[in-house]
């Protein structure tokens, strides 16, 4: 399976704006999309956490940065979490 890269032109002011260093502010653009597909049900945890660079269990903590439950609310998903766990 290949892979693509995203560019996402800023300028450099935005940077001190948000006091965050580059390597923060990549980290964090990783992070907000993932966030923002698993939360509207698109990806898994699993997926999420892949593109967002981070293990699965980080990825999970980071949710609560932005108020974001990992529990679905579709049981169904829950029971397919757990089957996906055990094997």
């Amino acid at each position: 399976m290949g892979q693509r890269t995203l560019t996402i032109p800023h300028p450099d002011d935005l940077l001190l704006s948000l006091k965050e260093t580059p390597e923060g502010f990549e980290e964090e653009a990783r992070l907000l999309p993932a966030v923002k597909l698993f939360e509207l049900g698109r990806i898994s945890t699993g997926r999420a956490a892949g593109l967002a660079g981070l293990p699965r269990d980080q990825f999970l903590y980071a949710l609560a940065r932005f108020k974001v439950s990992p529990f679905s609310d579709d049981p169904n998903e829950l029971d397919r979490d757990v089957a996906n766990a055990l094997t």
